[in-house]
């Protein structure tokens, strides 16, 4: 049996132990990683700045703060969100007790990404510990230093049996892919996606895709071009451009290129000054093979500011590219590193037209003061998510879901989606052995007339108050006493 096996028998096992459907345990599971975030800060910033040269306070921002707030927030609401749901019903079911009750699916897979180890990892997990689930928790291999803190830390605070961390490459991914699981939450590219969506058909096992695309970002001409720069230059340069929401190319039109490419490079300077390889908040690429990728992309296309890089230290600083061609390098894939095409188009229109050609995105980013141009975007474009004068912030927003559609994913997190997507949302109807007048009418012999009381009492909707329903109840115990007698003459 392998290690993989292994860990997955004994999670299965430690499942079945059903300790893990208990709220308290929940509750307990989900303060004690609260506390990891308190105790153990030190070691997970350091690993980070070995790994992406994340600041101290860069890697709270992005990485651990988010993670608090959805603590907390699956503390407060897990009662609310575990307990059964009443439902609307119809008149042949206004006596019974009909609701969905959440239950555990079992034993989950998370198989997280590198660009923000703990972030894309442990948020699914909060989700699957707060829906009563086993979690099997597979770190990127590619952040070394953050998957061996997290292998480390994590036995220490929640339970180890059914929490597991297992660290390893592809082989290792390739085997836990073997193995049967209830669901697997996966986030990283769309051509490891499919591999992962292949593996899970074998056992019919449900997945979530967290992937990325290219998202564009579309600048009217008529807004605050400086304002817009601004947030644009914050959004796709944080992380070093590592980021799958980042905007990953500009249109706008060529009226106002020119002034985008020096609103951005001001904001460059004034975010990591005129040197940003001395920065400390400015991040590296995670591997001198993913910085290969980057650069090959320059090759076609022209450099409007930045450019410089040292592949020894897999640095390449904010770079704008201008009058980029759809058919230019950086064009045919997410680039996920700090290059921002821009790409000029004569409006919206075309803008419209070029985005709706291409891959459904994971995001959407539009620029206007005009509220009829948002409309427009929000009517006539499909993405994962759409945000309106900002980038990235609508991540942080736990009322909203987070996921892709098409090529950019499948399935939504964050906040209560987290604990629906990794739940069974069980239907459940109870009956009383009484009143089987109102049964008559779907036994057989079948009859007009009984398919005109089905369709009476399937079809009609009446909004009733308390005092109606029960006098509803009334009278239909009255109609079943009736139906019943005139079928049995």
């Amino acid at each position: 049996m392998s290690r993989e096996q292994q860990v997955v028998a004994l999670a299965r096992k430690a499942f079945e132990t059903g300790r893990s459907k208990s709220l308290e345990h929940r509750v307990r599971q989900l303060k004690n990683l609260q506390r990891l975030f308190t105790e153990r800060q030190q070691e997970i910033v350091d690993a980070l700045k070995k790994d992406l040269n994340k600041s101290e306070v860069g890697t709270q921002l992005y990485e651990t703060v988010g993670l608090e707030g959805e603590i907390n927030l699956a503390i407060k609401k897990l009662k609310e969100w575990a307990a059964p749901r009443k439902v609307e019903k119809n008149l042949l079911t206004i006596s019974d007790t009909v609701f969905i009750k959440p239950e555990p699916l079992g034993v989950v897979l998370i198989i997280g990404a590198w660009n923000y180890p703990w972030a894309v990892t442990i948020q699914p997990l909060i989700g699957a510990i707060a829906a009563g689930n086993a979690a099997v928790i597979k770190p990127s291999e590619i952040c070394v230093h953050s998957a061996k803190v997290m292998e480390d830390l994590l036995p220490l605070y929640i339970d180890k049996e059914l929490y597991p961390v297992l660290c390893g490459g592809v082989p290792e991914t390739q085997e836990l892919l073997r193995q049967h699981f209830d669901h697997i939450f996966y986030t990283g590219n769309s051509m490891v996606g499919k591999l992962i969506m292949e593996a899970a058909a074998k056992h019919l096992t449900p997945v979530t895709l967290e992937l990325g695309g290219k998202s564009p970002c579309y600048i009217d001409k008529d807004c605050d071009i400086s304002i817009a720069c601004r947030r644009v230059t914050w959004g796709k340069y944080t992380n070093c451009g590592q980021t799958c929401i980042a905007p990953d190319y500009i249109l706008c039109e060529p009226s106002i290129q020119d002034r985008v490419i020096e609103e951005v490079k001001k904001s460059i300077k004034d975010f990591y000054t005129e040197n940003p390889k001395s920065c400390p908040d400015y991040g590296r690429i995670i591997s001198q093979r993913h910085f290969k990728r980057i650069m090959a992309m320059v090759d076609d296309s022209t450099v409007a500011a930045g450019g410089d890089n040292d592949e020894s230290d897999c640095y390449i600083a904010p770079t704008v590219l201008r009058d980029v061609k759809p058919e230019a390098k950086v064009m045919q894939e997410e680039i996920f590193g700090p290059l921002l095409p821009i790409l000029p188009v004569s409006g919206l229109d075309e803008a419209i037209k070029f985005i709706n050609k291409r891959e459904k995105p994971l995001a959407l980013y539009v620029f206007t003061p005009d509220d009829k141009v948002i409309q427009r975007m929000v009517d006539e474009t499909s993405s994962g998510g759409l945000l309106a004068n900002d980038c990235l912030v609508h991540y942080s927003v736990s009322s909203l879901p987070f996921g892709g559609v098409g090529n950019s994913g499948m399935g939504c997190y964050h906040g209560k989606f987290s604990f629906d997507q990794l739940s069974h949302l069980r239907g459940c109807l109870i009956k009383q052995l009484k009143m089987e007048g109102m049964n008559s009418m779907r036994y057989p012999p079948h009859t007009q007339e009984k398919l005109g009381w089905v369709r009476f009492f399937l079809l009609k909707n009446f909004d009733l108050g308390w005092l109606g329903r029960m006098a509803l109840l009334a009278a239909l115990a009255v109609m079943s006493a009736v139906v019943l007698q005139s079928y049995l003459l």
